[in-house]
Protein backbone atom coordinates (compact mmCIF):
# COMPACT_ATOMS: atom_id res chain seq x y z
CA UNK A 1 0.00 0.00 0.00
CA UNK A 2 1.06 3.57 -1.13
CA UNK A 3 1.12 6.68 0.92
CA UNK A 4 0.10 9.33 -0.77
CA UNK A 5 2.23 12.29 0.59
CA UNK A 6 2.40 15.21 -1.30
CA UNK A 7 6.12 14.40 -3.02
CA UNK A 8 6.91 17.49 -5.36
CA UNK A 9 7.02 21.16 -4.23
CA UNK A 10 7.02 24.31 -6.31
CA UNK A 11 10.33 26.61 -5.10
CA UNK A 12 7.53 28.65 -3.82
CA UNK A 13 6.28 26.00 -1.39
CA UNK A 14 10.30 25.85 -0.56
CA UNK A 15 10.32 30.01 -0.01
CA UNK A 16 7.06 28.88 2.56
CA UNK A 17 7.98 26.11 4.22
CA UNK A 18 11.40 27.19 4.66
CA UNK A 19 10.98 30.99 5.02
CA UNK A 20 14.36 31.24 2.90
CA UNK A 21 12.84 33.93 -0.31
CA UNK A 22 12.77 32.38 -3.73
CA UNK A 23 15.28 34.78 -5.05
CA UNK A 24 18.06 33.40 -2.72
CA UNK A 25 17.47 29.84 -3.25
CA UNK A 26 17.95 30.87 -7.30
CA UNK A 27 21.05 32.28 -5.85
CA UNK A 28 22.25 29.21 -3.93
CA UNK A 29 20.93 27.04 -6.93
CA UNK A 30 23.06 28.89 -9.28
CA UNK A 31 26.44 30.01 -7.69
CA UNK A 32 26.43 26.61 -5.37
CA UNK A 33 24.34 24.03 -6.49
CA UNK A 34 23.03 23.61 -3.30
CA UNK A 35 19.78 22.19 -4.98
CA UNK A 36 19.33 20.23 -7.74
CA UNK A 37 15.68 21.39 -9.19
CA UNK A 38 13.86 18.96 -11.66
CA UNK A 39 11.90 20.80 -14.58
CA UNK A 40 8.71 20.35 -15.98
CA UNK A 41 8.16 20.32 -20.14
CA UNK A 42 7.73 24.16 -19.60
CA UNK A 43 10.65 24.38 -18.02
CA UNK A 44 9.48 25.24 -14.36
CA UNK A 45 10.94 24.06 -11.77
CA UNK A 46 9.63 21.55 -9.20
CA UNK A 47 11.33 19.95 -6.34
CA UNK A 48 11.16 16.56 -3.91
CA UNK A 49 10.95 15.70 -0.43
CA UNK A 50 14.80 15.41 0.01
CA UNK A 51 15.38 18.89 -1.49
CA UNK A 52 13.18 20.03 1.18
CA UNK A 53 14.77 18.31 3.66
CA UNK A 54 17.96 19.56 2.62
CA UNK A 55 17.13 23.14 2.17
CA UNK A 56 15.63 23.20 5.72
CA UNK A 57 19.01 22.07 6.88
CA UNK A 58 21.20 24.32 5.17
CA UNK A 59 19.21 26.86 6.67
CA UNK A 60 19.58 26.44 10.23
CA UNK A 61 23.61 25.85 9.33
CA UNK A 62 23.05 28.96 7.84
CA UNK A 63 20.98 30.39 10.90
CA UNK A 64 24.12 29.15 12.85
CA UNK A 65 26.74 31.24 10.93
CA UNK A 66 27.72 28.72 8.25
CA UNK A 67 28.67 30.79 5.11
CA UNK A 68 26.50 29.47 2.14
CA UNK A 69 30.37 28.44 0.17
CA UNK A 70 31.03 26.43 3.10
CA UNK A 71 28.01 24.63 3.60
CA UNK A 72 28.03 23.61 -0.44
CA UNK A 73 31.59 22.60 -0.19
CA UNK A 74 30.23 19.73 2.36
CA UNK A 75 29.07 16.09 1.45
CA UNK A 76 25.63 15.37 1.14
CA UNK A 77 25.56 13.12 3.76
CA UNK A 78 27.17 15.36 6.25
CA UNK A 79 24.94 18.20 6.28
CA UNK A 80 22.29 16.46 8.67
CA UNK A 81 25.16 15.32 10.58
CA UNK A 82 26.17 18.47 11.17
CA UNK A 83 23.02 20.00 12.38
CA UNK A 84 22.04 17.28 14.79
CA UNK A 85 25.49 18.11 16.19
CA UNK A 86 24.61 21.38 16.36
CA UNK A 87 21.20 21.44 17.92
CA UNK A 88 22.86 18.82 20.59
CA UNK A 89 24.29 21.29 22.61
CA UNK A 90 21.73 24.31 21.08
CA UNK A 91 18.69 24.88 21.08
CA UNK A 92 17.08 25.73 17.98
CA UNK A 93 13.68 27.00 17.62
CA UNK A 94 13.49 26.87 14.08
CA UNK A 95 15.13 23.73 13.46
CA UNK A 96 12.52 22.13 16.05
CA UNK A 97 9.49 23.80 14.00
CA UNK A 98 11.14 22.42 10.57
CA UNK A 99 11.31 18.91 11.87
CA UNK A 100 7.48 19.23 12.79
CA UNK A 101 6.71 21.13 9.67
CA UNK A 102 8.13 17.64 7.47
CA UNK A 103 6.55 15.47 10.56
CA UNK A 104 3.56 17.13 8.99
CA UNK A 105 4.14 17.03 5.07
CA UNK A 106 5.13 12.99 5.37
CA UNK A 107 2.41 12.05 8.22
CA UNK A 108 5.22 11.07 10.17
CA UNK A 109 4.34 10.32 13.51
CA UNK A 110 7.85 9.05 14.55
CA UNK A 111 9.43 11.98 13.71
CA UNK A 112 6.78 14.43 15.31
CA UNK A 113 7.68 12.04 18.44
CA UNK A 114 11.25 11.77 18.39
CA UNK A 115 11.50 15.48 18.14
CA UNK A 116 8.51 16.51 21.18
CA UNK A 117 10.01 13.55 23.15
CA UNK A 118 13.28 15.10 22.65
CA UNK A 119 12.30 18.68 23.69
CA UNK A 120 11.03 17.25 26.98
CA UNK A 121 13.99 16.30 28.06
CA UNK A 122 15.24 19.84 28.92
CA UNK A 123 11.62 21.92 28.66
CA UNK A 124 8.44 21.26 30.26
CA UNK A 125 5.23 21.27 27.97
CA UNK A 126 4.09 24.43 28.84
CA UNK A 127 7.50 25.83 27.72
CA UNK A 128 7.04 23.46 24.30
CA UNK A 129 3.77 24.82 23.69
CA UNK A 130 4.67 28.99 23.98
CA UNK A 131 7.86 27.66 22.04
CA UNK A 132 6.98 25.47 19.37
CA UNK A 133 3.45 24.59 18.54
CA UNK A 134 1.66 28.62 18.90
CA UNK A 135 4.81 29.36 16.13
CA UNK A 136 4.07 26.30 14.39
CA UNK A 137 0.51 27.07 14.33
CA UNK A 138 0.98 30.59 13.34
CA UNK A 139 3.01 29.34 10.31
CA UNK A 140 0.11 26.69 9.54
CA UNK A 141 -2.38 29.12 8.67
CA UNK A 142 -0.18 30.79 6.37
CA UNK A 143 1.06 27.58 4.45
CA UNK A 144 -3.17 26.29 4.32
CA UNK A 145 -3.55 29.76 2.89
CA UNK A 146 -0.94 29.90 0.41
CA UNK A 147 -2.24 25.92 -0.94
CA UNK A 148 0.78 24.91 0.60
CA UNK A 149 -0.25 22.08 2.64
CA UNK A 150 -3.75 20.46 2.22
CA UNK A 151 -6.24 20.28 4.94
CA UNK A 152 -5.22 16.93 5.80
CA UNK A 153 -1.98 17.93 6.71
CA UNK A 154 -3.42 20.93 9.25
CA UNK A 155 -5.76 18.22 10.50
CA UNK A 156 -3.12 15.80 11.56
CA UNK A 157 -0.95 18.05 12.91
CA UNK A 158 -3.56 19.70 15.01
CA UNK A 159 -4.38 16.66 16.17
CA UNK A 160 -1.63 15.33 17.66
CA UNK A 161 -0.57 18.55 18.76
CA UNK A 162 -4.39 18.26 20.86
CA UNK A 163 -3.34 14.63 21.75
CA UNK A 164 -0.41 16.24 23.80
CA UNK A 165 -2.22 19.17 25.69
CA UNK A 166 -5.50 16.46 26.61
CA UNK A 167 -2.21 13.97 28.05
CA UNK A 168 -0.77 16.73 30.08
CA UNK A 169 -4.50 17.53 31.16
CA UNK A 170 -5.15 14.38 31.97
CA UNK A 171 -2.23 14.22 34.55
CA UNK A 172 -3.05 17.74 36.20
CA UNK A 173 -7.10 16.42 36.23
CA UNK A 174 -5.95 13.78 39.31
CA UNK A 175 -4.62 16.38 41.28
CA UNK A 176 -7.20 18.34 43.62
CA UNK A 177 -7.84 21.27 42.92
CA UNK A 178 -6.42 24.44 45.67
CA UNK A 179 -8.43 27.69 44.32
CA UNK A 180 -12.13 26.32 44.80
CA UNK A 181 -13.57 29.92 44.98
CA UNK A 182 -14.59 29.67 41.35
CA UNK A 183 -15.42 27.36 38.79
CA UNK A 184 -14.33 27.62 35.01
CA UNK A 185 -16.84 26.17 32.25
CA UNK A 186 -15.29 26.03 29.14
CA UNK A 187 -16.76 25.39 25.90
CA UNK A 188 -16.95 26.03 22.38
CA UNK A 189 -19.54 28.31 20.62
CA UNK A 190 -22.13 26.08 18.45
CA UNK A 191 -20.56 25.02 15.09
CA UNK A 192 -17.09 26.44 16.60
CA UNK A 193 -14.60 23.49 16.10
CA UNK A 194 -11.16 25.06 16.12
CA UNK A 195 -10.28 23.58 19.87
CA UNK A 196 -6.68 23.71 20.63
CA UNK A 197 -6.80 27.40 22.25
CA UNK A 198 -9.43 26.10 24.71
CA UNK A 199 -7.71 22.99 25.14
CA UNK A 200 -4.69 25.25 26.16
CA UNK A 201 -6.72 27.42 28.23
CA UNK A 202 -8.03 24.51 30.52
CA UNK A 203 -4.73 23.23 31.08
CA UNK A 204 -3.02 26.66 32.24
CA UNK A 205 -6.16 26.98 34.50
CA UNK A 206 -5.19 22.91 35.70
CA UNK A 207 -1.48 24.04 36.10
CA UNK A 208 -2.38 26.87 38.38
CA UNK A 209 -4.57 24.83 41.00
CA UNK A 210 -8.74 25.81 39.51
CA UNK A 211 -11.19 23.87 38.95
CA UNK A 212 -12.36 23.38 35.38
CA UNK A 213 -15.44 22.07 33.69
CA UNK A 214 -15.03 21.11 30.25
CA UNK A 215 -17.61 21.20 27.86
CA UNK A 216 -15.63 21.19 24.68
CA UNK A 217 -17.07 22.26 21.18
CA UNK A 218 -20.08 23.30 19.21
CA UNK A 219 -22.45 24.06 22.37
CA UNK A 220 -25.84 25.71 21.85
CA UNK A 221 -25.93 28.64 24.49
CA UNK A 222 -29.11 26.57 26.25
CA UNK A 223 -26.67 23.69 27.18
CA UNK A 224 -23.92 25.82 28.14
CA UNK A 225 -26.38 27.52 30.90
CA UNK A 226 -27.34 24.49 32.13
CA UNK A 227 -24.03 24.02 33.90
CA UNK A 228 -25.38 27.14 35.96
CA UNK A 229 -27.75 25.00 38.02
CA UNK A 230 -25.29 22.67 39.44
CA UNK A 231 -22.63 25.32 40.36
CA UNK A 232 -22.16 28.86 41.88
CA UNK A 233 -19.34 31.18 41.31
CA UNK A 234 -19.15 30.42 37.43
CA UNK A 235 -16.02 32.04 35.12
CA UNK A 236 -17.48 30.63 31.23
CA UNK A 237 -14.23 30.65 28.86
CA UNK A 238 -15.06 30.32 25.37
CA UNK A 239 -12.61 30.54 22.20
CA UNK A 240 -13.90 32.11 19.21
CA UNK A 241 -12.04 31.10 16.09
CA UNK A 242 -14.52 31.26 13.00
CA UNK A 243 -18.44 31.14 14.67
CA UNK A 244 -20.30 32.86 15.04
CA UNK A 245 -18.79 35.00 12.58
CA UNK A 246 -17.84 38.61 12.94
CA UNK A 247 -21.43 39.82 11.41
CA UNK A 248 -22.97 37.66 14.37
CA UNK A 249 -20.07 38.23 16.73
CA UNK A 250 -22.24 41.45 18.90
CA UNK A 251 -25.67 39.64 18.80
CA UNK A 252 -24.01 36.22 20.25
CA UNK A 253 -22.37 38.68 23.18
CA UNK A 254 -25.00 40.35 23.62
CA UNK A 255 -27.09 36.98 23.92
CA UNK A 256 -24.44 35.56 26.36
CA UNK A 257 -25.51 38.75 28.58
CA UNK A 258 -29.09 38.22 28.91
CA UNK A 259 -28.59 34.17 29.18
CA UNK A 260 -25.39 33.52 31.20
CA UNK A 261 -25.03 36.92 32.79
CA UNK A 262 -28.12 37.19 34.80
CA UNK A 263 -26.78 37.13 38.02
CA UNK A 264 -24.01 39.10 40.30
CA UNK A 265 -21.90 36.46 40.43
CA UNK A 266 -20.98 34.86 36.80
CA UNK A 267 -18.12 36.39 34.63
CA UNK A 268 -17.36 35.36 30.96
CA UNK A 269 -14.18 35.12 29.44
CA UNK A 270 -13.40 35.61 25.53
CA UNK A 271 -10.53 34.54 23.23
CA UNK A 272 -9.93 34.61 20.06
CA UNK A 273 -9.51 36.12 16.69
CA UNK A 274 -12.80 37.40 16.41
CA UNK A 275 -13.30 39.03 19.60
CA UNK A 276 -11.45 41.92 18.77
CA UNK A 277 -14.64 42.84 16.86
CA UNK A 278 -16.85 43.29 19.83
CA UNK A 279 -18.13 46.38 19.96
CA UNK A 280 -16.79 48.00 23.69
CA UNK A 281 -20.17 49.25 24.61
CA UNK A 282 -20.98 45.24 25.26
CA UNK A 283 -18.21 44.71 27.85
CA UNK A 284 -18.47 45.69 31.10
CA UNK A 285 -16.89 44.09 34.37
CA UNK A 286 -18.20 40.58 33.61
CA UNK A 287 -16.46 40.26 30.65
CA UNK A 288 -12.92 39.98 30.26
CA UNK A 289 -11.55 39.88 26.46
CA UNK A 290 -7.98 38.53 26.22
CA UNK A 291 -6.06 38.90 23.45
CA UNK A 292 -3.93 36.03 23.35
CA UNK A 293 -2.47 33.18 25.59
CA UNK A 294 0.42 34.56 27.01
CA UNK A 295 -1.75 37.86 28.13
CA UNK A 296 -4.40 35.40 30.03
CA UNK A 297 -1.23 33.31 31.50
CA UNK A 298 0.25 36.54 32.96
CA UNK A 299 -2.96 37.16 34.82
CA UNK A 300 -2.73 33.69 36.88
Amino acid sequence: MSNKIKSVFTIKDLENLSGIKAHTIRIWEKRYAILAPMRTDSNIRYYDIQSLQKLLNVATLNTFGYKISTIAKLAPEKIPILVKEIISSKSLTNHVISNFKLAMMNFDLALFATTYTSLLAEKSFRSIFYDFFMPLLEEIGYLWQTGTISPAHEHFISALIKQKISANVEKLQLLPPTKTDRVFVLYLPEDEIHEIGLLFVNYELLLNGYKTIYIGESMPLNYVKDVKSYFDDITFVTYITQQPTIEDINKYVSNITTDLLDDDSTRLYIFGRTAQYIKPILLNDKITVFESLPSFSKTL
